[in-house]
Formats: C-alpha cells, sequence, structure tokens
C-alpha cells in the first residue's frame, strides 16, 4: 500500500473534511494498522484487491482486543472514510467498507447540574484571589455560552464583542461560530480583564490575544481546566463526574428545558448535524418524566 495514498488521504481529511488533528492522527492509526494487517494476513494482496472478507478478518482482530464499542466503532470509521477517498480518486472501483457494521454502541446520555448545583459550584469560587476571579469568569463564559473546553482555552480578546452581547468562537475544524453571551458572564469577563489579565507580570509571547491565562502569563490547559473543576466540585459537595463539558451539557439541557428552539440551541453548540443537539431532547423528556412521578397524586 503506497505511502503516496496515506499523504493523500491526510490532505483530504484536512482540506476537504476539515477535521482536527486529533481526528485525523486518529484516522492514519487505524489505516495503518490496518496495512499491517493486510501485508501480514494476506500477503501479495494489493489496494485494488482488498474485500470485505480481509476487512471482517481485521475487525474480529479488533474486537479480541477487548477495546470499547466506541473505539472499534471510531477506528472502523476511519478504515471507511479512507476507501472512500480510494474511490473518490478513482484508485478503486468497488468500496470493500459498504457492507460492514460497526458495533453497536449505547448512547448515554450526559450528565448536566441542576440550577442550584450551578449556583453551589460558583459559590465555592474563591474571589479573593486573582485565579478565583479568573475562574469565575471562566466558569461562566463555559455556562453563558455552551463553550468545549478547548473553545475557552483558545477564546481570544480580540473575537469579544461584549458591546454588542458577543463571542467569536473557534470551534471544530477550526469553524468560526457566534455565540451570544450573558450579561453576568460578561460582567466577570471585564473585572477579570480590568483586575487580574492586566495585572499580570508577564504574558508569553505568541499568548498576547488569548483571553485566560495563567498565573505565569501562558495559556491554560484542558487539564488545568479539568482540575479546577474537580476542586470545584468538592469544595461546592457535588457528586458524580464532573468535568468542563458538564457546563456546556447544561448550558444545552436548561435551554431545551425552558422551551429554545432545537435549531437555535444546535446553532450555538456549534453542532454539525442537529442529530447531536437532539440528545437534550431526550434529557428533557427524562426530566419531564421525573417531575410527573415526583408529583402527580394519580401517576403511580
Amino acid at each position: 500500500m503506497s505511502d503516496a495514498y496515506i499523504k493523500g488521504f491526510k490532505s483530504y481529511l484536512q482540506l476537504e473534511r476539515s477535521m482536527s488533528e486529533n481526528t485525523i492522527e486518529a484516522y492514519l492509526h487505524d489505516v495503518a494498522m490496518m496495512r499491517n494487517h493486510i501485508s501480514r494476513e494476506f500477503p501479495g494482496v494489493g489496494l485494488e484487491q482488498i474485500k470485505t472478507e480481509h476487512l471482517q478478518s481485521l475487525l474480529a482482530q479488533i474486537a479480541e482486543m477487548e477495546l470499547s464499542v466506541g473505539t472499534q466503532a471510531r477506528m472502523l470509521s476511519g478504515i471507511k472514510s479512507f476507501f472512500r477517498y480510494l474511490l473518490l480518486e478513482e484508485v478503486i472501483r468497488i468500496n470493500p467498507t459498504e457492507l460492514l457494521e460497526a458495533p453497536k454502541t449505547k448512547r448515554s446520555l450526559p450528565h448536566v447540574l441542576s440550577l442550584e448545583e450551578i449556583d453551589r459550584l460558583f459559590g465555592a469560587i474563591d474571589h479573593s484571589t486573582p485565579e478565583g476571579q479568573r475562574n469565575r469568569a471562566m466558569m461562566e463564559t463555559m455556562y453563558s455560552c455552551g463553550l468545549r473546553v478547548s473553545e475557552l482555552t483558545g477564546l481570544l480578546i480580540s473575537n469579544l464583542y461584549l458591546d454588542v452581547g458577543f463571542i467569536k468562537v473557534l470551534g471544530k475544524g477550526d469553524k468560526e461560530r457566534l455565540v451570544p453571551v450573558g450579561a453576568t458572564a460578561t460582567k466577570h469577563i471585564q473585572l477579570y480583564r480590568q483586575y487580574v489579565r492586566t495585572q499580570l507580570p508577564s504574558v508569553r509571547k505568541g499568548a498576547e490575544d488569548i483571553l485566560f491565562l495563567s498565573r505565569r502569563g501562558a495559556p491554560l490547559s484542558r487539564i488545568m481546566i479539568f482540575l479546577i473543576m474537580k476542586d470545584l466540585a468538592e469544595r461546592a459537595g457535588i457528586d458524580g463526574s464532573i468535568h468542563p463539558h458538564t457546563l456546556r451539557h447544561s448550558f444545552a439541557t436548561h435551554l431545551v428545558e425552558a422551551g429554545a428552539d432545537l435549531r437555535a440551541v444546535q446553532e450555538m453548540m456549534g453542532h454539525k448535524s442537529i442529530t447531536t443537539t437532539e440528545i437534550y431532547t431526550h434529557l428533557d423528556r427524562t426530566y419531564l418524566r421525573e417531575t410527573l412521578e415526583k408529583y402527580h397524586p394519580r401517576y403511580q
């Protein structure tokens, strides 16, 4: 299997599919594993000769590795993308992956916080320290705008349009979107910029336009945001697994519960497909059933 096809596939994922670097790296790993399997188990079989049964052998091997169903499905997705690319480039005439089925994944509902838990989480922040003021601004921004953690850490000062109530976010695949930002988040962003960020002793080169920085003037990592939230959850006495995405899920769920239009929520979340957003309608139905069970006198 020529390396030229692998390089071409990488360019295809970057330029035409606009995939993230992490996804591209994972897909290339999947294709490399497939290439090794074919050359080992079916020596002499060229790219144009690969058939469905050859790939079924690969899937059987993957299943024996005791990987999660989600990981297995993702690996198959990478391999399917590769053969779709080969079909587009007319390297092959028949796609051997068409009849391959991914293992069934159970779509779990994300954990969300109640409004009372949101108040407790934010109330656990120590506002007497510069880091505490920064953390409050970050938490308010994530919850107000439904940001991914990478969108928060990459938020630029030049993309704040607080005078008109919007921020510009760079999402998955480097896709930009404008998201409304609430008055409370706006207030805490402005306080952080005025009283904390301007007082940093130095700002690392290349981070001059990044909004949220460490005390050393460096961009914050994803793991730092996770640790901040974990600490706050413990202080607030909130049980369960709390991570940065919890605020994003809570943002969407609270909007849907209040009757927000699903298309508007999709736009604000930056979801490519509304199917992804529809999971929050399932959360809403769960909430409605729990309410009925708890309060309706003749439900039991």
